[in-house]
């Protein structure tokens, strides 16, 4: 079993899809998405639980964590959104940066683009690795 950390600042957006995502369309008995933040905000913003609603997705209950050492010891992939030097390491791990705009305090439209790059990114990780 592979598990995917998918990690920015604040566990809040973008990371927060990424894994709802990939724990969607990835075959569970191959691989399974966590995500956390390296400075965990109180919620999942507003505007990315309402976007994941238009695609089945409930984060209602889904709370931002902050990235601990058992969960870096669990992946064998650490996929970042873009946060730079505030971004984890994790020993060991195949790493990706997906630089991706931060969905806080933008329109629900421009929320629904960064939802729909992340599904595109994911599809393309999941089927290039084959945990269909």
């Amino acid at each position: 079993m592979i598990t995917v950390l998918f990690a920015c600042v604040h566990n809040a957006g973008r990371s927060q899809m990424a894994a709802a995502l990939f724990n969607q369309i990835a075959d569970p008995t191959r691989a399974r998405a966590i995500s956390a933040g390296t400075d965990p905000g109180t919620r999942v913003q507003p505007e990315v639980v309402h976007v994941m609603t238009e695609v089945g997705i409930d984060l209602t209950c889904s709370a931002p964590q902050r990235i601990s050492d058992d969960m870096a010891r669990q992946a064998q992939w650490l996929i970042t959104m873009g946060c730079g030097d505030r971004c984890p390491f994790v020993p060991g791990a195949c790493v990706e940066d997906w630089p991706l705009p931060d969905p806080n305090g933008r329109s629900i439209h421009e929320v629904r683009i960064i939802r729909d790059e992340i599904s595109r990114r994911v599809a393309v990780l999941i089927d290039r690795e084959a945990w269909r």
